[in-house]
Protein backbone atom coordinates (compact mmCIF):
# COMPACT_ATOMS: atom_id res chain seq x y z
CA UNK A 1 0.00 0.00 0.00
CA UNK A 2 1.21 3.51 -0.77
CA UNK A 3 -1.85 5.79 -0.91
CA UNK A 4 -0.11 8.02 1.62
CA UNK A 5 0.53 4.89 3.72
CA UNK A 6 -2.61 5.46 5.77
CA UNK A 7 -3.83 2.36 7.54
CA UNK A 8 -6.35 0.06 5.91
CA UNK A 9 -9.60 -0.88 7.62
CA UNK A 10 -8.17 -4.35 8.20
CA UNK A 11 -5.18 -2.94 10.07
CA UNK A 12 -7.32 -0.48 12.05
CA UNK A 13 -9.52 -3.33 13.27
CA UNK A 14 -6.45 -5.17 14.56
CA UNK A 15 -4.83 -2.12 16.13
CA UNK A 16 -8.06 -1.20 17.93
CA UNK A 17 -7.89 -4.45 19.90
CA UNK A 18 -4.47 -3.50 21.23
CA UNK A 19 -5.38 0.12 21.92
CA UNK A 20 -8.56 -0.79 23.80
CA UNK A 21 -7.51 -4.10 25.30
CA UNK A 22 -10.53 -5.85 23.80
CA UNK A 23 -10.25 -9.61 23.07
CA UNK A 24 -9.59 -10.97 19.60
CA UNK A 25 -12.04 -13.26 17.79
CA UNK A 26 -10.35 -16.23 19.48
CA UNK A 27 -10.67 -14.67 22.92
CA UNK A 28 -7.04 -13.64 23.32
CA UNK A 29 -6.37 -10.40 25.18
CA UNK A 30 -3.21 -8.82 23.81
CA UNK A 31 -2.96 -5.61 25.81
CA UNK A 32 -4.04 -4.00 29.08
CA UNK A 33 -7.66 -2.86 29.24
CA UNK A 34 -8.35 0.83 28.58
CA UNK A 35 -11.61 2.26 29.86
CA UNK A 36 -13.47 4.97 27.96
CA UNK A 37 -11.74 7.80 29.88
CA UNK A 38 -8.35 6.15 29.35
CA UNK A 39 -9.01 5.88 25.62
CA UNK A 40 -9.77 9.60 25.55
CA UNK A 41 -6.48 10.25 27.38
CA UNK A 42 -4.65 8.08 24.84
CA UNK A 43 -6.00 9.90 21.80
CA UNK A 44 -5.59 13.39 23.30
CA UNK A 45 -1.87 13.02 22.59
CA UNK A 46 -2.72 12.75 18.88
CA UNK A 47 -4.96 15.79 18.59
CA UNK A 48 -8.35 14.33 19.49
CA UNK A 49 -10.45 16.49 21.80
CA UNK A 50 -13.32 14.40 23.14
CA UNK A 51 -15.04 14.08 26.49
CA UNK A 52 -16.54 11.11 28.26
CA UNK A 53 -20.22 11.18 29.17
CA UNK A 54 -23.72 10.43 27.93
CA UNK A 55 -23.75 9.40 24.29
CA UNK A 56 -20.13 8.23 24.30
CA UNK A 57 -19.84 5.36 21.79
CA UNK A 58 -18.67 1.88 22.68
CA UNK A 59 -14.95 1.64 23.31
CA UNK A 60 -14.12 -0.29 20.14
CA UNK A 61 -16.14 2.11 17.97
CA UNK A 62 -14.47 5.14 19.54
CA UNK A 63 -10.98 3.68 19.12
CA UNK A 64 -11.55 2.81 15.45
CA UNK A 65 -13.15 6.15 14.62
CA UNK A 66 -10.29 7.99 16.31
CA UNK A 67 -7.67 6.01 14.38
CA UNK A 68 -9.49 6.69 11.09
CA UNK A 69 -9.58 10.43 11.79
CA UNK A 70 -5.79 10.77 12.02
CA UNK A 71 -3.47 11.62 9.15
CA UNK A 72 -0.77 9.13 8.16
CA UNK A 73 2.03 10.46 10.36
CA UNK A 74 -0.22 10.69 13.40
CA UNK A 75 -1.67 7.24 12.75
CA UNK A 76 1.83 5.80 12.77
CA UNK A 77 2.64 7.58 16.04
CA UNK A 78 -0.55 6.22 17.59
CA UNK A 79 0.36 2.66 16.59
CA UNK A 80 3.83 3.11 18.08
CA UNK A 81 2.28 4.40 21.30
CA UNK A 82 -0.14 1.47 21.42
CA UNK A 83 2.80 -0.94 21.66
CA UNK A 84 4.92 1.15 24.01
CA UNK A 85 6.65 -1.50 26.18
CA UNK A 86 6.11 0.67 29.26
CA UNK A 87 2.36 0.11 28.92
CA UNK A 88 2.91 -3.65 29.14
CA UNK A 89 5.25 -3.80 32.15
CA UNK A 90 2.66 -5.48 34.39
CA UNK A 91 0.82 -7.31 31.62
CA UNK A 92 1.29 -11.08 31.38
CA UNK A 93 2.93 -12.00 28.10
CA UNK A 94 4.50 -8.61 27.48
CA UNK A 95 4.22 -6.56 24.31
CA UNK A 96 5.55 -9.06 21.75
CA UNK A 97 2.26 -10.93 21.08
CA UNK A 98 0.53 -7.60 20.42
CA UNK A 99 3.27 -6.57 17.98
CA UNK A 100 3.10 -9.91 16.18
CA UNK A 101 -0.67 -9.66 15.90
CA UNK A 102 -0.61 -6.12 14.49
CA UNK A 103 2.21 -6.99 12.09
CA UNK A 104 0.14 -9.79 10.54
CA UNK A 105 -2.35 -7.17 9.39
CA UNK A 106 0.12 -4.38 8.65
CA UNK A 107 1.81 -6.75 6.20
CA UNK A 108 -1.16 -6.38 3.84
CA UNK A 109 -0.51 -2.61 3.85
CA UNK A 110 3.20 -3.09 3.14
CA UNK A 111 4.03 -1.90 6.65
CA UNK A 112 5.43 -3.35 9.86
CA UNK A 113 6.52 -2.52 13.38
CA UNK A 114 10.27 -2.86 13.96
CA UNK A 115 12.23 -2.74 17.20
CA UNK A 116 14.54 0.28 17.45
CA UNK A 117 16.17 1.55 20.64
CA UNK A 118 13.87 -0.52 22.87
CA UNK A 119 10.77 0.91 21.19
CA UNK A 120 8.71 -0.30 18.28
CA UNK A 121 8.62 2.00 15.25
CA UNK A 122 6.51 1.94 12.12
CA UNK A 123 8.33 1.21 8.87
CA UNK A 124 7.55 0.10 5.36
CA UNK A 125 7.97 -3.62 4.85
CA UNK A 126 10.73 -3.12 2.26
CA UNK A 127 12.92 -1.18 4.70
CA UNK A 128 15.38 -4.05 5.07
CA UNK A 129 17.95 -2.20 7.11
CA UNK A 130 20.61 -4.35 8.73
CA UNK A 131 20.19 -4.75 12.46
CA UNK A 132 23.52 -4.02 14.14
CA UNK A 133 23.73 -5.77 17.47
CA UNK A 134 24.73 -3.89 20.64
CA UNK A 135 27.74 -2.04 19.28
CA UNK A 136 30.05 -0.92 22.07
CA UNK A 137 33.63 0.23 22.22
CA UNK A 138 35.10 -1.27 25.40
CA UNK A 139 31.67 -0.91 26.99
CA UNK A 140 31.67 2.83 26.42
CA UNK A 141 28.06 3.93 26.97
CA UNK A 142 28.55 7.15 25.02
CA UNK A 143 29.66 5.27 21.94
CA UNK A 144 26.75 2.85 22.21
CA UNK A 145 24.27 5.65 22.66
CA UNK A 146 25.65 7.45 19.62
CA UNK A 147 25.44 4.35 17.43
CA UNK A 148 21.89 3.61 18.52
CA UNK A 149 20.89 7.22 17.93
CA UNK A 150 22.33 7.19 14.41
CA UNK A 151 20.61 3.88 13.62
CA UNK A 152 17.32 5.35 14.75
CA UNK A 153 17.85 8.56 12.77
CA UNK A 154 18.65 6.59 9.62
CA UNK A 155 15.45 4.56 9.94
CA UNK A 156 13.31 7.61 10.56
CA UNK A 157 14.84 9.56 7.68
CA UNK A 158 14.38 6.73 5.21
CA UNK A 159 10.82 6.34 6.45
CA UNK A 160 10.25 10.06 5.93
CA UNK A 161 11.93 9.97 2.48
CA UNK A 162 14.85 12.16 3.62
CA UNK A 163 17.40 10.08 1.74
CA UNK A 164 20.14 12.72 1.85
CA UNK A 165 19.75 12.90 5.61
CA UNK A 166 19.88 9.12 6.03
CA UNK A 167 23.11 8.90 4.05
CA UNK A 168 24.62 11.79 6.02
CA UNK A 169 23.80 10.04 9.29
CA UNK A 170 25.29 6.79 8.00
CA UNK A 171 28.51 8.58 7.11
CA UNK A 172 28.59 10.36 10.48
CA UNK A 173 28.23 7.03 12.26
CA UNK A 174 31.14 5.50 10.36
CA UNK A 175 33.31 8.57 10.90
CA UNK A 176 32.58 8.69 14.65
CA UNK A 177 33.47 5.02 15.19
CA UNK A 178 36.68 5.32 13.16
CA UNK A 179 37.65 8.45 15.10
CA UNK A 180 37.02 6.72 18.43
CA UNK A 181 39.16 3.72 17.50
CA UNK A 182 41.91 6.04 16.27
CA UNK A 183 41.98 7.92 19.58
CA UNK A 184 42.24 4.67 21.52
CA UNK A 185 44.97 3.04 19.45
CA UNK A 186 47.10 5.77 17.87
CA UNK A 187 49.44 7.78 20.10
CA UNK A 188 49.26 10.94 18.00
CA UNK A 189 45.91 10.79 16.19
CA UNK A 190 45.45 13.31 13.43
CA UNK A 191 42.83 15.96 13.93
CA UNK A 192 39.54 15.46 12.14
CA UNK A 193 39.78 16.94 8.66
CA UNK A 194 36.73 15.30 7.08
CA UNK A 195 38.83 12.91 4.99
CA UNK A 196 37.15 9.61 5.81
CA UNK A 197 39.39 7.63 3.46
CA UNK A 198 42.59 8.71 5.22
CA UNK A 199 41.04 8.14 8.62
CA UNK A 200 40.06 4.62 7.63
CA UNK A 201 43.59 3.84 6.41
CA UNK A 202 45.04 4.86 9.78
CA UNK A 203 42.53 2.72 11.67
CA UNK A 204 42.92 -0.14 9.20
CA UNK A 205 46.65 -0.23 9.94
CA UNK A 206 46.14 0.06 13.71
CA UNK A 207 43.71 -2.90 13.63
CA UNK A 208 45.99 -5.05 11.45
CA UNK A 209 43.41 -5.06 8.66
CA UNK A 210 45.58 -4.04 5.72
CA UNK A 211 44.88 -6.40 2.80
CA UNK A 212 48.57 -6.27 1.83
CA UNK A 213 49.72 -7.95 5.05
CA UNK A 214 51.44 -11.28 4.27
CA UNK A 215 49.61 -13.06 7.10
CA UNK A 216 46.18 -12.29 5.63
CA UNK A 217 44.49 -15.24 3.89
CA UNK A 218 43.49 -14.70 0.27
CA UNK A 219 39.79 -15.13 1.02
CA UNK A 220 39.93 -12.57 3.83
CA UNK A 221 41.99 -10.25 1.64
CA UNK A 222 39.02 -9.98 -0.72
CA UNK A 223 36.69 -9.11 2.16
CA UNK A 224 39.07 -6.49 3.53
CA UNK A 225 39.40 -4.94 0.09
CA UNK A 226 35.61 -4.80 -0.04
CA UNK A 227 35.57 -3.03 3.32
CA UNK A 228 37.92 -0.41 1.90
CA UNK A 229 35.62 0.00 -1.08
CA UNK A 230 32.63 0.56 1.22
CA UNK A 231 34.40 3.32 3.13
CA UNK A 232 35.83 4.96 0.03
CA UNK A 233 32.40 4.87 -1.59
CA UNK A 234 30.64 6.47 1.37
CA UNK A 235 33.42 8.99 2.05
CA UNK A 236 32.72 11.50 -0.76
CA UNK A 237 28.99 11.02 -1.06
CA UNK A 238 27.95 13.80 1.34
CA UNK A 239 30.10 16.37 -0.42
CA UNK A 240 28.61 15.45 -3.78
CA UNK A 241 25.10 15.79 -2.42
CA UNK A 242 25.79 19.18 -0.82
CA UNK A 243 27.35 20.77 -3.90
CA UNK A 244 24.48 22.92 -5.13
CA UNK A 245 26.34 24.02 -8.26
CA UNK A 246 27.56 20.67 -9.52
CA UNK A 247 25.16 18.19 -8.00
CA UNK A 248 25.02 15.13 -10.21
CA UNK A 249 23.68 12.66 -7.66
CA UNK A 250 20.26 12.79 -6.08
CA UNK A 251 19.82 9.66 -3.95
CA UNK A 252 16.63 7.66 -3.99
CA UNK A 253 15.31 5.17 -1.47
CA UNK A 254 17.39 2.20 -2.61
CA UNK A 255 20.55 4.32 -2.70
CA UNK A 256 19.97 5.45 0.88
CA UNK A 257 19.28 1.92 2.07
CA UNK A 258 22.46 0.66 0.39
CA UNK A 259 24.59 3.38 1.98
CA UNK A 260 23.05 2.89 5.41
CA UNK A 261 23.35 -0.89 5.33
CA UNK A 262 26.93 -0.71 4.08
CA UNK A 263 27.92 1.77 6.76
CA UNK A 264 26.30 -0.26 9.52
CA UNK A 265 27.96 -3.46 8.36
CA UNK A 266 31.36 -1.75 8.29
CA UNK A 267 30.82 -0.32 11.77
CA UNK A 268 29.77 -3.68 13.14
CA UNK A 269 32.87 -5.36 11.73
CA UNK A 270 35.25 -2.64 12.93
CA UNK A 271 33.92 -2.66 16.48
CA UNK A 272 33.90 -6.46 16.67
CA UNK A 273 37.48 -6.49 15.36
CA UNK A 274 38.58 -3.88 17.89
CA UNK A 275 37.00 -5.82 20.76
CA UNK A 276 38.44 -9.15 19.60
CA UNK A 277 41.96 -7.83 19.13
CA UNK A 278 41.98 -6.03 22.49
CA UNK A 279 40.78 -9.20 24.24
CA UNK A 280 43.45 -11.31 22.54
CA UNK A 281 46.26 -8.82 23.07
CA UNK A 282 46.79 -8.09 19.38
CA UNK A 283 46.27 -4.36 19.97
CA UNK A 284 46.71 -2.33 23.13
CA UNK A 285 44.55 0.70 23.96
CA UNK A 286 46.54 3.70 25.09
CA UNK A 287 44.55 4.12 28.29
Amino acid sequence: MRNGDKLSERAINAIELVVSGNPTATGDVLAPYRSGPKLIDFFVDFGCNDSYGAGFPSRHVYAKDSLRSLDKDTQWKAVEAAVDPAHFLEFDGGVEPAVEYINKYLAFDGLRLVLSRNRYRMARADDSLVEVEDITLAVDPLAQEFVEEQLYKCRVKIRDEDYDGAITNARSLLEAVLSEIQVRLIAEPQKADGDLGKLFKRVQKALNLEPSRPDVADSLRQVLSGLSSIVNGIAPIRNRMSDAHARSFKPTRHHAKLAVNASHTAVDFLVETYSYQVTNGAVHPLS
